[in-house]
Formats: C-alpha cells, sequence, structure tokens
C-alpha cells in the first residue's frame, strides 16, 4: 500500500507565530503523521512579521508567478519555502505584497481588524489550492486548521472537485475558538463565488461571523476534530464523523480518524 499523502492548511505555525493552540498542534501534528509513515506538506500564510533572514525563507520560483482575481483586482501569487530542520519538514508560504506584507497577522496596533481580512483568506485559501496544483502533489486527505482556511472544504466540493489532484481528496476541519470581534466584510459571500461555485453553495457564508464560517467549514467537510475543548458546540448538527477533543495525547487518535474517513468514503464510493 503507499503511503498516504496529508495536506496540512494552517493559518499559523510556531515557530514562525506566537504558541497557540493552533499554531502548536500544527507544528507538532505533521511532523507526528510523518514519522507515522505518511506524506506531508504544509502550508500557511506568510505574514509580514515572520522575519524571513531568521527563518531562512526563500522564494519557489517555479510555483510563483500566476495572478488571483478576488473581486475583479489582480493579485500576485508568490511561493516561499522554509524548513523547520528538526522535524526535518518543510512549509510552504503563501505571499502577495497587498495582503501580506503588512507588519501584523490580523489586526493593527490599535487593535482593529483589518478590512481586508476576508480577501486576505480567500486568496490564502485558493492560493494553497493553486500551488498544490502546480506541485503535481495530490493529497489524500486535506487537513484545515483555523477560520482562515473556512473556504477550502467548500472550494474542493465546488470548484475543485474535477481536479484530478483532487477529485478522490477527502477534507477534515479542526475547530478552535480563534475568534475574532463582529463579522468580516459583508460582500465576503460574493466574493468568494468563482467558476464552479454558485450563489447557493455560498449560503452559509452570507453572514461571516467567526462562528458561522467555522460552522459551514464542518458543513462542507467530510470529518471534524475539535481541536478546542470550548468550540465543541460548533459541530453541533454536522452530517460527518466528528472526533471529541483529545487534549495534549491527540496523535493516534488523529491518525485513526484519519483513517477512518478515508475508508469510510471508500465504502460510499463502491
Amino acid at each position: 500500500m503507499s503511503k498516504k499523502r496529508v495536506l496540512y492548511i494552517s493559518q499559523e505555525i510556531t515557530p514562525y507565530l506566537p504558541e497557540t493552540q493552533i499554531s502548536q498542534i500544527s507544528r507538532n501534528l505533521p511532523q507526528s503523521m510523518q514519522e507515522k509513515g505518511r506524506e506531508i506538506r504544509t502550508f500557511m500564510p506568510k505574514f509580514g512579521c515572520i522575519n524571513e533572514r531568521r527563518n531562512q525563507l526563500h522564494e519557489v520560483i517555479r510555483l510563483s508567478g500566476m495572478n488571483l482575481i478576488i473581486d475583479d483586482n489582480d493579485h500576485p501569487l508568490i511561493i516561499k519555502v522554509a524548513s523547520i530542520q528538526p522535524a526535518r519538514m518543510q512549509v510552504y508560504f503563501i505571499d502577495n505584497e497587498d495582503y501580506f506584507q503588512r507588519k501584523a497577522v490580523l489586526e493593527d496596533k490599535e487593535g482593529n481588524f483589518f478590512e481586508d481580512n476576508d480577501e486576505r483568506a480567500i486568496f490564502f485559501c485558493r492560493g494553497v489550492l493553486e500551488t498544490v496544483k502546480k506541485l503535481g502533489w495530490a493529497p489524500d486527505l486535506i487537513h484545515c486548521h483555523g477560520w482562515m482556511t473556512s473556504l477550502i472544504p467548500l472550494y474542493l466540493k465546488t470548484s475543485y472537485k474535477n481536479e484530478p489532484l483532487f477529485e478522490n481528496s477527502k477534507v477534515v476541519t479542526s475547530v478552535y475558538n480563534d475568534c475574532f470581534k463582529g463579522k468580516l466584510d459583508e460582500k465576503f459571500g460574493r466574493k468568494i463565488i468563482m467558476d464552479g461555485v454558485t450563489e447557493d453553495d455560498v449560503k452559509d457564508f452570507i453572514d461571516p461571523s467567526h462562528q458561522n464560517l467555522c460552522k459551514a467549514a464542518a458543513k462542507w467537510s467530510d470529518g471534524v476534530i475539535i481541536g478546542e475543548e470550548s468550540a465543541a458546540s460548533i459541530a453541533d448538527d454536522v452530517d460527518v464523523p466528528v472526533l471529541s477533543y483529545q487534549g495534549e495525547e491527540y496523535v493516534d487518535a488523529y491518525s485513526d480518524f484519519y483513517d477512518e474517513v478515508l475508508v469510510e468514503e471508500e465504502v460510499l464510493a463502491e
């Protein structure tokens, strides 16, 4: 049996950003799955506060160069990569001058949520999927972490469902309390529409609060993991397998859950 391939998409990974529940899991989980014999790839946004020299990031010219159109505007996609040496794993970074060069993550110095965080999330999600296409690397399972990844399950089941690299991919979403106040831009639902995505598909994203984004991501996923105990209610009423919060010893349970999702889908396909 060939190695199962797992694609990790996270809005934050330590040591590139401060330690949080998401950043720690997103750092340790891929390494653990790699040690279990799975093949992995990992992506995150290249926020401007990440020191490129200290972390030895460099641009991957062969993957960069395409433009993504968001709200009728062209935005160049730049791909960078760095290595976490102790883990023997690479991290790919999605970069763009308009969205990710500011020296902050999601808020300005006064603590105000950036007005374009909605478009930054769209760019990040689409940028990851387009880059994986360029890599020619077909993931068996895609594991998403953080609200910025909430469009990945939707896009996989709509715009990208007929892409050969993704047609057999299953997607799992981990839900956390990585909350933001208020809502994203009121036009978010319209902005995420692209080829293969209908107005009916985006109805769950029309009211883009943190809770609603995470619930929508869970709805479009093939499995949901409770990454933080206080976020358990987000998975209420979803019609897919749900793995309860596992505490600090989560690796084996996550690995078994991956197999459950993959096997269940294989059975349904027979």
